[in-house]
């Protein structure tokens, strides 16, 4: 089983292209759903059927042989989130905010969109698919939602259950002092069943055997930059890239000399995009002289990026944590690519490491071997953070600047 995340920044044609491969690989024979996780759904315009919320069987194919969803995460909120939107809604109306305002307060921006992370999973377990592309929202949201699992789960490991077993104690209490509504049992438990939707989705999405990454981009200067900093938080969480496809190239046959100042200026984008995301492979698509809309369309589009390729295949290989041994010395080493030593900055608390690259930050649990020992030095070397461990006790808390 496979699942493919495309992602691009808005207007590159990520759409698209996930169609575009979801009907090639269904078409070779496997079981292929494509679910669309930006809240601008276009997957059902690009291939002109209606699609909606439940896995619906794309006409043209074998039954369950394509099948396509456009994730309605708002009513997964609703079903899931309700105890803890009501509560919130109780407090803020207690704090004077007025209906409207305590209803659009008691939903954290963003958190609607987790939920495509559960119905990522359920299609991986129900054992109905060989092939899970997902169209995911541009870079900036695909981020986010990426790193929840991270964030989730630092949070549930570590704060939730202080935070559940005061509120027990102090709840008697304060519910004689204070008219403040607090927190109820079902209100955790909800939050509990919310985190347990997701409980395994990081595994499963850093698996490099299963998922893969593919960044799709124009050759534009701008694009190619957000592009490069998708690939470095991508690589800061532990997802795998596998290739990059640069979109909608002008073709050799437009000769009009108009359009020439345009293909320089695109092939020498290209050329930066080949030779900074070495060796992830760059495939190339012509920018077509018709709407790419409609199976037949899609299905012609995937064969001119992929020709011969596998589009369901791994198609790039890279190594993403590894812990070397330099003499008595143990070397922490993760893919930090684009990245300058003044990009970074890292922190030791309680056994973990804290790796932090622009406003995102990962906490990452070192192993036994590595929470014995002192960090040594750190620096980014060749596009990879390498972390020195030498012998001796841990400084427990220890925070540091750049690496």
């Amino acid at each position: 089983m496979r699942i493919l995340l495309f992602t691009g920044k808005g207007g590159v044609g990520k759409t698209t292209v996930a169609a575009a491969t979801a009907v090639r690989a269904a078409e070779s024979g496997l079981r292929t759903i494509v679910c669309s996780t930006d809240p601008a759904h276009s997957l059902a315009d690009a291939f002109d059927v209606p699609l909606g919320d439940e896995p619906t069987p794309v006409a043209g194919f074998v039954r369950g042989t394509l099948v396509g969803q456009q994730l309605d995460a708002r009513a997964r909120l609703e079903q899931s989130w309700g105890e803890v939107r009501q509560y919130v809604t109780t407090v803020l109306d207690w704090a004077g905010a007025d209906a409207v305002e305590a209803e659009e307060l008691a939903v954290v921006p963003g958190l609607d969109e987790v939920f495509a992370l559960a119905d990522i999973r359920a299609h991986a377990e129900s054992d109905r698919y060989d092939l899970i592309v997902v169209d995911c929202a541009p870079t900036a949201e695909t981020i986010r939602l990426l790193s929840l699992p991270d964030v989730l789960g630092w949070y549930m490991d570590r704060i939730f259950p202080a935070q559940r077993n005061v509120t027990r104690a102090v709840r008697p209490l304060l519910s004689r002092l204070m008219s403040v509504p607090i927190a109820s049992d079902d209100v955790f438990s909800a939050i509990r069943r919310f985190y347990d939707r997701l409980d395994g989705v990081r595994d499963l999405l850093v698996d490099a055997s299963i998922t893969s990454a593919r960044l799709v981009v124009n050759a534009e200067r701008m694009v190619v930059a957000e592009a490069r900093r998708t690939f470095t938080y991508l690589s800061l969480f532990g997802y795998h890239v596998d290739a990059v496809i640069a979109n909608r190239v002008l073709p050799d046959a437009v000769r009009d000399p108009w359009f020439q100042t345009w293909k320089d200026s695109q092939r020498e984008q290209l050329e930066s995009i080949e030779h900074a995301f070495a060796p992830v492979p760059v495939l190339v698509a012509d920018l077509a002289d018709h709407e790419l809309v409609g199976i037949d369309h899609l299905s012609d589009f995937a064969g001119a990026v992929y020709g011969l390729r596998d589009p369901a295949a791994r198609l790039g290989h890279g190594e993403q944590f590894r812990v070397d041994a330099v003499g008595d010395t143990l070397v922490l080493s993760m893919p930090l690519p684009f990245t300058d030593r003044e990009d970074v900055e890292l922190a030791r608390s309680n056994g973990e490491l804290l790796v932090a690259v622009g406003s995102h930050r990962r906490a990452m649990v070192l192993p036994d071997s590595l929470r014995r020992r002192e960090v040594a030095g750190a620096r980014v070397a060749a596009g990879r953070l390498e972390v020195e461990f030498a012998g001796g006790a841990p400084t427990e808390t220890a925070s540091g600047g750049a690496a």
